[in-house]
């Protein structure tokens, strides 16, 4: 009936053929007999051929739009899916000038010595514009930054006998410019063909600045070691100011920053090796 249907509602013509042979037992069955006789509906070959082609063409399209709803169904879904996550909020790039009028705000330059500060902003600015690098200027041709913030570090020298001292000696003087102590004393060193054991005391308190066998990893757990232990004491002296990594090896470094200043760092510069980053950041990135 279906295909009877669709055939007439394209043009196809019929042809009715009267049929008595059913036999009388059927009388009571739909198709009838010689009393009621039925009526068989035949098509010629042609209009066959045609209506075959026809329908081929029917399932065809019907084939494809099933198709087409359920992968639009699973786009909305998947669209659905997508539109659950919040969006990430974009940061506005600030210019130089409004980077360094931020950084005022922030205190960054509280440590700064007057006569050093207009050089150390442009620098600043400077090196933001050009690289989107957050580090100032050092004193002439030495390694000591004029910020008083950022420290250079060689990690193989401070892993070594001497080069802890040296080191605390450096920070020492900004300790003092936040109006906190750090003396260091009694140094000792225990060690054997395979392992080291390397402690000083910080204000009385007992630190440990390597212990452990000698690997490859050294250099980086001596860094660590030593930015963590400056970091105890800001935190027991009840300082808002902490020391953050950058990088290691022979040409790390380390900058003191407060919890604010280090999330305006981390949404304005990129986040890699060359800007401070959290000490458990800055570890699994250098598998420690």
């Amino acid at each position: 009936m279906y295909i009877y249907k669709v055939a007439k509602s394209l043009g196809f013509s019929f042809r009715q053929e009267k049929n008595k042979s059913k036999p009388k037992v059927l009388a009571s069955c739909a198709d009838g007999n010689e009393k009621f006789p039925y009526y068989r509906t035949t098509l010629s070959r042609d209009v066959v051929c045609n209506l075959t082609k026809s329908m081929k063409y029917i399932l065809s399209i019907i084939f494809i739009c099933s198709i087409f709803g359920c992968n639009t169904k699973k786009d909305n879904a998947s669209s659905k899916i997508r539109n659950e996550n919040p969006k990430k909020e974009i940061q506005k790039k600030l210019s130089g000038n409004e980077i360094i009028a931020e950084l005022e705000k922030l205190d960054y330059f509280n440590l700064t010595e007057r006569s050093d500060l207009d050089t150390v902003k442009v620098d600043f600015e400077n090196s933001y514009s050009d690289l989107n690098f957050f580090q100032g200027p050092t004193r002439g041709e030495s390694l000591s930054f004029m910020d008083n913030r950022y420290y250079w570090v060689d990690s193989e020298e401070l892993f070594e006998i001497g080069g802890l001292t040296e080191y605390l000696a450096q920070v020492q003087p900004t300790f003092e410019k936040l109006g906190l102590k750090l003396e260091f004393t009694n140094e000792k060193s225990e060690q054997d063909q395979n392992t080291w054991k390397h402690t000083i005391e910080l204000n009385g308190i007992e630190y440990t600045a390597f212990d452990g066998q000698f690997t490859d990893l050294d250099w980086g757990i001596a860094y660590v070691n030593f930015i963590e232990m400056l970091n105890a004491e800001l935190r027991r002296q009840n300082s808002d100011e902490q020391f953050y990594p950058i990088n290691s090896k022979n040409d790390g470094m380390f900058v003191l920053l407060t919890p604010k200043q280090l999330d305006f760092v981390i949404r304005n510069y990129s986040v890699e090796n060359e800007n401070p980053t959290t000490m458990g950041s800055w570890k699994s990135l250098n598998g420690l």
